[in-house]
């Protein structure tokens, strides 16, 4: 049996791991009659362990060794385009969704559609739509054509309450089916937040979200979007966006629901959610085994609605891809389709509480499970399969058009500037951000 090295995130030693990240380390392998891979990802304590695990199965099933590279998840991009720029890619590694076209069109990753389609180790049926799409590219846009990563996992973001809270307020629990409105939400709200201590200060808020991660919801629930069909035309500049802005901004500057800009710099609100102090907050699945250990009870529901009356939110999701230009494609991609299809080597993941199971069926049962939190998983599912989309950059050759919504966005969340004015001010600079971006995708 061959072990795992799991080796340190440090400049440094990354540095000597990147002798490894190439056709090198499969020769190495080979001078000894054995075939080496190099796999890098990304994640904490719960994800290495489960992968340490996952691997050694995989080394002892297949006679390959895998030498594992890990880092932290924000210095991940920058070592993976360090090692793909000193031509010593990884055989095996994460891919964001966003980067699918550009690895494409600079050659970084294998196209392994003729791999898996005819694989007799994997069902593609079984495995999420949503998860195998976003790693489809057909040269123009991305969710169609071949196939250049398998999904590591698909994470739905959810939205989760403080049950604790509720019921020491009195308050009727949300039904788990039926979402609430947005007027509904901010009533509870305020119902929520209130001074426990008598000091005179706030200490309890209804909610506290992050305009970046968090206003996609409500602007696809209210009847907006970011982009058009064909992705051609940025599409912020509408009223039902305008109306969507507005409203979350005004959960702070005029219903005072959630903390001020002074009191979330003083505590950010995730520490709030986590101590309690805020009734609303988003889960996904990469909280749960963190969320395991709070000291109050804690549930999920569906998105508040806007005027479509139907729940919207974003399905986020890791793909793990093949180099080109690794020795062993074939190897390579028996990694890839274990990691991403192996029902032990899933239960792992899902067992460490970092992710939903990739399989379907496996899902099914997962969801039935009452012993772990949360009790409504059953909300995570309904995402994938029904409610939840890809975020708005996931599918354009880069995220500059899309991140430039946000670079000039406080003066709306602090009450100074309406959200259509500045919302007509961006769409111009964010247009031609897209378009730039689409003349390198070879886009018209």
């Amino acid at each position: 049996m061959k072990t795992s090295r799991l080796m340190a995130t440090s400049v440094a030693m990354f540095a000597a791991a990147g002798l490894l990240l190439s056709g090198c380390s499969a020769s190495a392998g080979e001078d000894s009659g054995e075939k080496k891979l190099t796999f890098m990802f990304r994640g904490g304590e719960d994800e290495k362990k489960a992968y340490e695990k996952a691997i050694a199965e995989f080394e002892k099933a297949n006679d390959i060794e895998v030498d594992v590279i890990v880092t932290t998840a924000d210095q991940y991009i920058t070592k993976l385009k360090a090692a793909i720029a000193g031509k010593k890619v990884p055989d095996v590694f994460y891919i964001n969704q966003g980067d699918v076209q550009s690895y494409v069109k600079n050659g970084v990753v294998k196209d392994i559609t003729e791999y898996v389609e005819g694989s007799d180790t994997i069902d593609l049926d079984n495995i999420w739509e949503y998860g195998v799409d976003s790693y489809r590219y057909d040269g123009k846009l991305v969710g169609d054509g071949a196939i250049y990563a398998l999904p590591k996992d698909v994470g739905p973001f959810s939205f989760g309450y403080n049950k604790t809270m509720f019921e020491e307020a009195g308050i009727p629990l949300p039904d788990k089916d039926t979402p609430l409105t947005l007027d509904q939400f901010v009533d509870i709200s305020k119902q929520l937040t209130k001074d426990t201590d008598g000091d005179g200060k706030t200490d309890q808020w209804g909610t506290g979200l992050n305009v970046q991660w968090n206003l996609q919801p409500f602007v696809w629930s209210n009847g907006g979007d970011w982009l058009n069909k064909d992705r051609t035309k940025v599409t912020v500049d509408t009223p039902e966006f305008a109306e969507a802005l507005q409203w979350f901004a005004d959960l702070q500057n005029v219903h005072a629901v959630t903390p001020s800009v002074a009191e979330a710099q003083t505590l950010d609100t995730y520490q709030r959610w986590m101590k309690g102090e805020l009734g609303f907050f988003p889960v996904g699945p990469w909280d749960v085994s963190t969320y395991e250990k709070l000291d109050f009870d804690w549930d999920l529901i569906p998105y508040p609605v806007g005027e479509s009356g139907k729940s919207a939110t974003w399905v986020g999701s890791l793909g793990i891809a093949v180099s080109n230009g690794t020795e062993h494609p074939e190897e390579a991609v028996k990694l890839v389709e274990y990691l991403t299809a192996d029902a032990e080597a899933q239960q792992s993941l899902v067992d460490a509480g970092i992710q939903i199971p990739n399989l379907k069926d496996m899902a099914d049962s997962w969801v039935e499970d009452s012993t772990t939190k949360p009790a409504n998983k059953e909300e995570f599912l309904q995402i994938v399969n029904d409610y939840g989309r890809g975020l708005p950059a996931n599918n354009t050759y880069n995220s500059e058009w899309y991140d430039e919504l946000f670079t000039n966005i406080q003066p709306v969340i602090d009450g100074k500037q309406t959200a259509a004015e500045y919302l007509k001010q961006a769409q111009p600079k964010m247009q031609a951000f897209l378009d730039a971006a689409n003349q390198q995708a070879g886009i018209g």
